[in-house]
């Protein structure tokens, strides 16, 4: 089975995995001494859909987003890149944080509304769906774990509304469990490839751009209504988006190629990669000639 997915990987998490009937006292509320606390010194990680719901509120483009609220990080060396959430200039702060609360409650991100659970997503590698399954986050300065409520994490999570959240980025951390389980199976991704995955997952504003070019449409077959109706929902859209990247990543095929174009791009290619390898071929040999040439002094 793959390592778990763990959404606060410098929280200290209880080793014990619980499943959703497990039941939590835990309650985070205005006038609790430890108010803030959390969001004082974040470490937040976001989803493909956090960048939607967090852009589309603050009416502003996801690339916009992007480069103003959050920092890009690799999830392993020399692969597919995440997205964390920016702090205040020169601080461990989130930048929503104010004195009554989170600036943008309704639409803030998933890592925040599991707190003080953590959703470990796994997926056995002979197996093609992932599982579900939780821990508790205990950090010494958090009294919500002293507040006498208690309730199942199945309900906490209707509560803050995680269903929607964690369905709308499925896709996505499939995606990110294939690639950790694939492995030296599907190799170190291409420059483009790792391009393509942080467009289509975090920027879909420029996806959008991308889905729209003539390029795209003489590739990629897609009935006009459905496009028509895509491109006019984010939502509709991210999850096109998931569907796209199993599909130039890991070759599972769910969107129809215009067969012709599809041939002529596959020519050239080839014709790329055979100019590739010969220019490496010359610049292998070319050392070798030097190498020599310094021996023989």
């Amino acid at each position: 089975m793959s390592q778990p997915n763990i959404p606060f990987p410098q929280s200290p998490v209880l080793p014990t995995m619980v499943d959703e009937k497990y039941v939590i006292q835990f309650s985070c509320h205005k006038g609790i001494s430890c108010w803030n606390a959390c969001c004082s010194n974040i470490d937040i990680s976001l989803t493909p859909y956090d960048v939607l719901r967090m852009k589309t509120h603050l009416g502003i483009s996801s690339t916009e987003f992007l480069k103003e609220y959050t920092l890009p990080y690799e999830m392993d060396k020399d692969s597919i890149a995440g997205v964390k959430l920016r702090a205040v200039e020169n601080g461990s702060a989130c930048r929503f944080m104010k004195p009554e609360g989170c600036g943008i409650y309704e639409d803030r991100p998933t890592a925040c509304r599991y707190y003080p659970v953590a959703l470990l997503s796994m997926r056995k590698q002979d197996e093609y769906v992932d599982r579900d399954s939780y821990a508790i986050v205990k950090e010494d300065h958090c009294k919500g774990h002293e507040v006498d409520r208690r309730i199942t994490i199945a309900d906490y999570r209707e509560e803050q509304g995680l269903p929607q959240y964690d369905e709308l980025a499925r896709g996505w951390r499939q995606l990110v469990l294939k690639k950790k389980s694939s492995g030296a199976t599907i190799g170190k991704p291409t420059l483009r490839s790792r391009q393509l995955f942080f467009m289509a997952c975090y920027d879909i504003d420029r996806f959008r751009e991308f889905v729209s070019a003539e390029s795209f449409g003489k590739l990629f077959d897609l009935p006009p209504s459905e496009k028509e109706a895509m491109l006019a929902d984010d939502v509709a859209l991210l999850q096109f988006a998931f569907r796209f990247l199993r599909q130039v990543l890991f070759g599972e095929e769910s969107i129809s190629l215009n067969a012709e174009a599809a041939q002529e791009r596959l020519v050239k290619v080839q014709e790329k990669r055979l100019i590739e390898e010969r220019e490496a071929a010359k610049k292998r040999a070319l050392e070798a000639e030097s190498d020599m040439v310094e021996d023989d002094e």
